[in-house]
């Protein structure tokens, strides 16, 4: 049973005007010479990301999410010169896993976004040709199912479909982005951190990190620790209805590793670096209750699935704890899941102290996260980074915000 006051969180509660010409359409030349913006306890300081290692205590963990954007956007033509867009979302067969589906060398079928559906007919098969200087692809799609967007994508020779999108893919910028993809985006639209391939949309608290940041936060002997939520297309999804619960949230899978799952047992502050890092914190801790209570689908968190309960059933450290049993009871190194959470102010964060995120549009879900986390002062926040002139969104400003506890 849902308590009612999480029912009467309402779309236009997370209203706020952004005007256009502050939506960051460039990435600065400089990763670490974005602004930060600190908010602890009521108070906000207007900083540079590069001062970041001094802002932190010396027993802090930064997480940070691993996952590397790939080339997402393949632009297929029709013989009529019409584009058909394909925009992947997520494997289906022969393989569901990430890791896995970009290692197969003959074809695949993925659940997709596709541009111009209506004029893509049954049974057509839409051809994009691409090459570098070694070698040339011919990349084949056919459409499975309109209803599911559902494509299957062939191609001929050996080549993994990780290369096969580095042949044929483009950097799949953010709607919000009014330009095409550029050869620059290819590094600037992903952390310097990046690993684990499969998102479709990049991480962005993570791309204010420079190698030179992450160098002296090792000097302050401030840990990191890495997971990994493969970011879907769902996060740019708009939300339309007014109240909050009863819209989708797109299920986005994640990896946490075993060695992982040790270093979050220490005792640390321990930061999320990204709005994505925070939900694969709060997964993982509801996953350990779950399989402590022996339910059913341990491995996935629904949207509303932690509503349910008016206190912690565990601590973090148990949570894990069962997390990391189960893992050597199924003799497993990874923990592989999926999550839907969604959290809308007054839930109880049970991962971190502080967040580490960008400046978010409006009416979104990310902003009620954001609300989640300080309360109603994100609109003193994001009035204060409207006024010292912030660049909002993915290739925008930081901000460091300190979790406001009851």
């Amino acid at each position: 049973m849902i308590p009612e006051k999480f029912l009467n969180i309402k779309l236009s509660h997370f209203e706020y005007m952004l005007p256009e010409e502050r939506i960051a359409q460039k990435p600065l030349e400089k990763r670490d010479t974005s602004k930060l913006l600190v908010y602890k306890k009521g108070e906000i300081v207007n900083l540079l990301f590069n001062e970041l290692p001094k802002l932190l205590p010396t027993n802090s963990q930064l997480i940070l999410n691993n996952a590397k954007v790939i080339p997402a956007r393949l632009n297929f033509f029709r013989a009529s010169g019409a584009k058909i867009e394909v925009f992947l979302l997520e494997p289906e067969s022969p393989f569901s896993q990430m890791e896995l589906a970009l290692r197969v060398t003959d074809k695949c079928i993925w659940h997709c976004m596709i541009g111009n559906l209506k004029r893509w007919k049954d049974d057509e098969i839409l051809t994009l040709k691409s090459h570098d200087s070694t070698r040339e692809i011919s990349l084949n799609a056919r459409l499975i199912s309109k209803e599911k967007q559902l494509v299957e994508l062939s191609w001929g020779g050996d080549l993994p479909f990780s290369m096969i999108l580095d042949l044929a893919g483009k950097t799949p910028l953010p709607p919000y982005i009014k330009r095409d993809a550029e050869v620059a985006d290819l590094t600037s639209y992903q952390t310097v951190f990046a690993k684990q391939e499969g998102a479709v949309a990049a991480p962005t608290a993570g791309l204010h990190f420079s190698d030179e940041v992450l160098e002296r936060l090792i000097k302050k002997e401030i840990e990191t620790a890495e997971v990994t939520l493969y970011v879907g297309a769902g996060t740019f999804a708009p939300v339309n209805v007014e109240a909050m619960v009863n819209h989708e949230m797109h299920s986005e899978m994640i990896s946490v590793t075993s060695e992982t799952i040790e270093e979050l047992l220490e005792d640390k502050i321990r930061i999320a670096v990204g709005t994505t890092s925070l939900r694969t914190l709060e997964s993982l801790y509801w996953m350990g209750v779950k399989i402590h209570r022996n339910e059913h689908e341990p491995l996935s968190i629904e949207k509303l699935y932690p509503y349910q309960f008016l206190h912690f059933p565990l601590t973090w450290n148990e949570s894990l704890e069962v997390i990391k049993n189960y893992l050597l009871r199924m003799n497993l190194k990874v923990i592989a899941a999926k999550t839907a959470i969604m959290i809308m102010p007054g839930y109880k964060f049970a991962s971190v102290k502080a967040l580490i995120t960008n400046f978010h549009y409006p009416n979104t879900t990310l902003i009620m996260l954001v609300a989640a986390f300080i309360g109603d002062d994100w609109q003193k926040v994001y009035s204060n980074a409207l006024e010292n002139n912030y660049r909002f969104l993915s290739y925008g400003d930081s901000s460091l915000i300190w979790l406001t506890e009851d």
